[in-house]
């Protein structure tokens, strides 16, 4: 059996610390071009060759790191909306803390706007939004709404509201959205979010 002899370094040809750093890079490169390409092209569309080159890599790379287009597309639309614990919120703040948190998660993480780009252009992005928002927020509107039942309305109410914002926002980019500073949207937005929240009747 031949054995590699220890590098210069002392450490094993294969003990690459900058190793990880390249995987990391190459698959953040791979996702980014997905994004991009399944917003432009859709799912159907899009193919395993045009994200490569888009992200000028081979192939091969995308097949070994994701399997498949399925697979890539999975990993390309996992999205943590983080959302805050709202039974821990006063009653009064519910709406503006949900709001703010949006902002501040939209501004932090481009995955979010990348998704909302796929989303408005193909039935498989779409599905995959109206998935993350039922199983992340239903539970947590469940723990404060007055009338447990009705979450899922009231969730989708609050998400027309956010991804309405967002949409102008980030992907639009209409002057008077981007203008508005984090404290003029909360101010606007809460009080509808508020009522969408803890209503009794519409």
């Amino acid at each position: 059996m031949v054995e590699h002899a220890p590098s210069a370094a002392g450490t094993a040809p294969d003990a690459d610390p900058a190793r990880p750093r390249r995987s990391a890079a190459t698959r953040a490169a791979i996702l980014a071009a997905a994004r991009d390409r399944f917003a432009a092209d859709g799912y159907e569309r899009a193919t395993i060759r045009a994200i490569a080159k888009d992200a000028r890599i081979d192939p091969s790379m995308v097949m070994r790191y994701y399997g498949n287009k399925e697979g890539l597309f999975a990993a390309a639309s996992e999205i943590d909306l983080r959302v805050p614990d709202l039974s821990r919120v006063p009653r009064e703040e519910l709406g503006a803390r949900l709001v703010r948190h949006f902002l501040e998660r939209w501004e932090c993480d481009e995955t979010l706007t990348a998704m909302m780009r796929v989303g408005v252009t193909n039935e498989a992005g779409a599905e995959r939004m109206r998935g993350v928002f039922a199983e992340q927020m239903g539970p947590v509107l469940v723990a404060v709404s007055p009338v447990p039942e009705k979450a899922p309305t009231r969730a989708a109410l609050i998400a027309s509201q956010i991804l309405g914002m967002a949409l102008c926002r980030y992907v639009l980019h209409l002057p008077p959205a981007v203008g508005l500073s984090h404290d003029e949207v909360v101010a606007w937005l809460a009080p509808t979010v508020q009522r969408y929240l803890t209503a009794e009747q519409p």
